[in-house]
């Protein structure tokens, strides 16, 4: 089995695009997004789609910077990083996740605007979850605000909102490269392959954090069965008011390393709703969390840390609501070593796995084989990918124009997003309901 030299280029090789440009700025950049404008995600002013309109097809964002380097997608709003380390933000903000000092007249969400408070701070990335936003400064350092009751702040004790962009003391001595967020839980990992955890821990979804492990009333393989054969509404409506009935939620308030990982490097990591992928540098891959949806990818159904049930060798991860991707090595008789290839599993309400078959074992997506991922993101329902061809492939759910194809179709298979066929695609990232595009001009 290949070391851990060569999972680490084959990560490089993953994000080559957004690597290469990021280190070498000679073009201007474009934001595109479509999908649900209800929160104002999309971006996109009030004269042009009307406030709330969804985007059928990818539509250019104004107002940002001619330097966007990167993008990312919370589940309601979203984020943009320019050349020079500005952060800007537009979306949902009833939980100041925006940074703007406060939560933001409604009106004025799909707005794009620099956030404040960063102004020291050289971002060189960002991370959202439905109620927070985080970034990651070049020295390593991280900064977090928005509300959440979970803990998802990690700024210590009971501490449940920031209005500004305020530093993680407790990773003040860490040189933190990537955070995950789920609905209110977090994993932060260093440059030398450490993982803290912190949040809500039901379920395990942060390991074996603390020594004991609670079970959410979101988590029964009893209810698997129900799941399955439930309407889309009706399955969402089920998380929801599990997650309204939590009592006495088992919170930890500032990152602590995750136990089962103090001698294990990580090399990358993932957060759905309430499940975490962890992806270490042997290339075993971990799960832990809830397994409603089967996303957990394997057999052993404790509560904890344990090893996905996968056939592939794994080199990035992802995940969306319910469900779970991977670009993995897979078989190819083209292909000295194998080819990357898009695995999933987990969640398959509307098809968001691209593929048949049982929904918990992770299994390649056969719509894809011939294609080279490099990304590869997971919605509410839908999944996208990138591939090295600079071409975005869509497949799942088609509600609100969140597949970017022109219509509400859905679609069980990966199909090529020809509107923005021929353009140099360097980013593709959803969130629940909306996508982002960062391309080249």
């Amino acid at each position: 089995m290949p070391g851990l030299g060569s999972l680490v280029k084959n990560q490089r090789l993953v994000n080559a695009v957004v690597q290469r440009f990021q280190r070498c700025m000679t073009t201007t950049t474009a934001v595109m997004s479509f999908g649900d404008g209800n929160h104002g995600a999309l971006g996109l002013p009030t004269s042009l789609m009307g406030l709330g309109v969804d985007a059928y097809e990818p539509t250019r964002v104004p107002s940002l910077p001619p330097d966007i380097t990167s993008v990312t997608a919370g589940h309601y709003h979203s984020l943009a990083v320019t050349s020079e380390g500005q952060l800007w933000a537009w979306g949902r903000d009833l939980e100041a996740q925006l940074g703007r000092g406060g939560p933001s007249p409604r009106d004025s969400w799909n707005e794009p605007r620099r956030v404040t408070g960063l102004d020291q701070v050289n971002v060189c990335s960002a991370f959202a979850s439905g109620v927070i936003s985080a970034a990651i400064g070049d020295d390593g350092s991280l900064w977090v605000w928005g509300k959440s009751k979970r803990g998802q702040l990690g700024l210590g004790e009971q501490v449940m909102e920031a209005v500004v962009p305020s530093r993680v003391e407790a990773l003040a001595g860490e040189k933190i490269t990537k955070v995950a967020l789920g609905w209110g839980h977090a994993l932060a990992l260093t440059e030398d392959g450490k993982l803290f955890g912190w949040g809500y821990f039901a379920d395990g979804r942060l390991g074996s954090i603390k020594e004991s492990l609670e079970t959410s009333q979101l988590e029964s393989s009893s209810n698997n069965q129900e799941l399955s054969s439930s309407s889309l509404e009706a399955a969402e409506k089920l998380v929801l008011e599990g997650m309204a009935k939590e009592n006495n939620m088992p919170i930890v308030w500032e990152p602590s390393l995750v136990r089962e990982l103090r001698c294990i490097e990580v090399v990358d990591i993932a957060c759905g709703l309430d499940h975490s992928l962890i992806l270490c540098g042997d290339g075993k891959l971990l799960s832990c969390g809830s397994n409603v949806y089967g996303q957990l990818g394997r057999e052993k159904q404790d509560v904890g840390l344990f090893p996905v049930d996968i056939s592939f060798r794994p080199m990035s991860i992802a995940a969306g609501l319910g469900h779970s991707l991977a670009i993995s090595q897979v078989p190819s008789s083209d292909v000295i070593g194998g080819a990357a290839g898009v695995i999933t599993w987990g969640w398959n309400q509307t098809s968001q796995l691209g593929r048949g078959g049982p929904e918990y074992i992770p299994l390649g997506v056969e719509g894809l084989e011939g294609e080279t991922p490099v990304s590869v993101a997971g919605g509410r329902v839908h999944s996208i990918a990138l591939t090295s061809k600079r071409e975005v492939w869509v497949w799942g759910s088609g509600k609100n124009g969140r597949l970017g194809l022109g219509s509400s179709c859905d679609e069980p298979e990966p199909i090529l997003l020809d509107s923005v066929e021929g353009c140099d695609v360097l980013q593709a990232v959803s969130g629940f309901d909306h996508n982002l595009l960062l391309i080249a001009e």
